[in-house]
């Protein structure tokens, strides 16, 4: 069964940084695709980094890209989200997820299996 547990987030201001953690049990890493999500109230769910199994290329769309790292360790099973030069905008709660398959879109409907999410707050 696939597992996903984040943690990391709080609250930080414009222009700090943060880490979010997601860790993976139930799967290999090495056969799924691991992506972070975010979620703002009243707004859908986007995605803000998804990498990749096959080659591990990674996906980062423009409101984020240069900001955000998503990095895999997996001797820990874990994937982390590097998060830098945070803006008020980035805040939302914040989602880990996995799909089996090489490579996966970096849309939320096309991910089945899902973290309880971490909420970050960008503010003054």
């Amino acid at each position: 069964q696939v597992q996903l547990v984040e943690s990391g987030g709080g609250s930080v201001q414009p222009g700090g940084s943060l880490t979010l953690s997601c860790e993976t049990s139930g799967f290999s890493l090495d056969d799924y695709a691991i992506g972070w999500f975010r979620q703002a109230p009243g707004q859908e769910r986007e995605g803000v980094a998804c990498l990749a199994s096959s080659d591990r290329t990674t996906y980062y769309p423009p409101s984020v890209k240069g900001r955000f790292t998503i990095v895999r360790d997996d001797v820990k099973k874990a994937v982390y989200l590097q998060m830098n030069t945070l803006k008020p905008e980035d805040t939302a709660r914040y989602y880990c997820a996995a799909e089996e398959g090489g490579i996966v879109l970096c849309q939320a409907f096309a991910w089945t299996s899902w973290g309880q999410g971490t909420q970050v707050t960008v503010s003054s």
